[in-house]
């Protein structure tokens, strides 16, 4: 894999959590004035960020790379600071969080159906809608908390990409090319029953934002369209790129999108 290796991962998200600690938090006391429909959909997905990882983790550790689990681990913290942010913010503007959504629920059954490939295959498609959706979010206002809050997360998701690729791309390398192709299929299958039920279920939302629904579709494939490249079919002198901040060596999102 070029030289980069989980220890390096490891060493990535402690840097991370190093710079968060020294920053100040958002500036809560400035209430966020947030469209109804934002809310809602803030909530929905918060409830998506709140989970203790634990099956992800359990996973990790059967890998038998104790690297591994460790960059496991901190990814998991991440996600947590995530559901932290977004419960801040919706605090902020007097809204409770939720205690579940119907689409986590399913979502997180089919995570923890199989084994650690599946549930990192189901992650990543959260991962890359999560990316068009806070990107969305942080352009699509002019509340600074709120602003504030979905880049910070942005620049977390756009770490968690290349680091899912790396363990996916190890996983899928010994297989024929015959199985990466049906894995490929149904992977898609997912990412798109994923993106069809956000464009519905957070209609309102992308509206208020100044996103079509067929712009956030197409913008999520395009980026989909890079991973699914560079896990099932880049060539073996592959490196995936693992610099902070980076998105992938697909490009970051915005040059995915761009495209």
């Amino acid at each position: 894999m070029g030289g980069i290796t989980f220890a390096d991962w490891v060493r990535w998200f402690e840097e991370a959590a190093k710079r968060r600690g020294l920053d100040d938090d958002p500036p809560w006391w400035a209430a966020a004035s947030l469209h109804p429909a934002v809310v809602r959909s803030i909530q929905r997905f918060q409830t998506g960020e709140n989970g203790d990882g634990a099956s992800l983790i359990s996973k990790g550790a059967q890998a038998g790379d104790p690297a591994y689990l460790a960059a496991v681990r901190l990814f998991v913290a991440e996600e947590q600071n995530h559901a932290r942010l977004l419960e801040q913010l919706l605090a902020s503007s007097g809204t409770p969080t939720i205690t579940g959504h119907w689409s986590d629920t399913i979502f997180v059954m089919v995570r923890r159906a199989l084994g650690l490939r599946l549930e990192l295959m189901t992650l990543m498609v959260a991962e890359v809608v999560a990316l068009r959706y806070y990107q969305a979010l942080r352009d699509g206002t002019t509340d600074p908390v709120l602003t504030d809050v979905a880049g910070r997360i942005l620049a977390d998701e756009q770490r968690h990409v290349p680091f899912h690729s790396q363990r996916l791309r190890d996983g899928f390398a010994d297989l024929p090319r015959v199985a990466r192709t049906a894995a490929a299929a149904g992977w898609w299958v997912l990412l798109l029953g994923a993106v069809g039920v956000v464009t519905v279920d957070h209609a309102a939302a992308l509206c208020q934002l100044g996103v079509r629904r067929r712009r956030f579709v197409l913008d999520v494939v395009a980026l989909f369209r890079s991973v699914v490249t560079e896990v099932l079919y880049s060539s073996p002198d592959y490196e995936i790129s693992a610099e902070p901040g980076i998105a992938s060596r697909c490009g970051s999102y915005e040059e995915a999108t761009s495209a």
